[in-house]
């Protein structure tokens, strides 16, 4: 069956950055590898990884507003080949969607500048006068990304055949829901190679993302004019 929608991750994926909470991290000279592992390894939620993140920049910074927080990514950059790949998937005619579980202020601006059909991802809460809560906000679980392809199926009436996640993490492997296909894209860390290896799908090491259409596509070239 023909491609109809195509789901990507954001960071590391559309936009070329490994971690959009590494971001804030790195804005605030703080980073806890510790906490990284024991949430790689499923030993903490993701309610608690953010609540560990947020009381980080806090110890730092008590009081946090949401602007600072917004200018944190103004030198990230969108992924090489990105906005054609996706300008060229929507010629035709094709869903396209992000489905993260990075900060939602940041992949709200790619998906903005990407014009995508939709997005979700995590994010923050903030006070009456905008300053960050303690506690994250949680809709996309990173390790049942699914539960996101599973709506967007229901919801559009897709079949599963003829959706393509695309994500570069082991944790983006939950995207591919039964029946669908995944790509791998620009895996940067062990874990991820060996997940895609294990899973057996296919994977384009990057940073090209115009390199994953032969695989969407059966071989085809990707569009000189875009």
């Amino acid at each position: 069956m023909s491609v109809r929608a195509v789901a990507f991750d954001c960071d590391g994926v559309l936009a070329d950055a490994g971690s959009s909470w590494a971001v804030i991290h790195s804005h605030f000279g703080t980073g806890d590898a510790t906490l990284l592992t024991a949430f790689l390894n499923r030993e903490i939620s993701d309610e608690e990884f953010m609540r560990d993140d947020i009381g980080q920049w806090k110890k730092v910074q008590p009081k946090i507003h949401r602007d600072e927080l917004f200018r944190c990514y103004s030198g990230v950059r969108l992924m090489e080949g990105a906005r054609d790949v996706v300008t060229s998937l929507k010629e035709r005619g094709v869903h396209v969607v992000i489905i993260s579980a990075g900060v939602d202020l940041f992949v709200s601006a790619i998906a903005s500048m990407l014009a995508v059909d939709d997005w979700a991802s995590n994010g923050f809460s903030y006070d009456d006068e905008g300053f960050l809560k303690d506690e994250g906000v949680c809709r996309v679980p990173a390790w049942n990304k699914g539960e996101m392809i599973q709506k967007l199926i229901r919801i559009q009436g897709f079949d599963p055949s003829e959706v393509v996640s695309v994500g570069d993490s082991s944790m983006d492997l939950s995207m591919h829901v039964p029946g669908s296909k995944f790509i791998g894209f620009n895996p940067t860390r062990d874990e991820a190679h060996l997940a895609f290896e294990v899973a057996k799908v296919p994977v384009v090491p990057g940073p090209d993302l115009r390199d994953i259409w032969p695989i969407l596509f059966h071989g085809e070239k990707f569009p000189k004019d875009v």
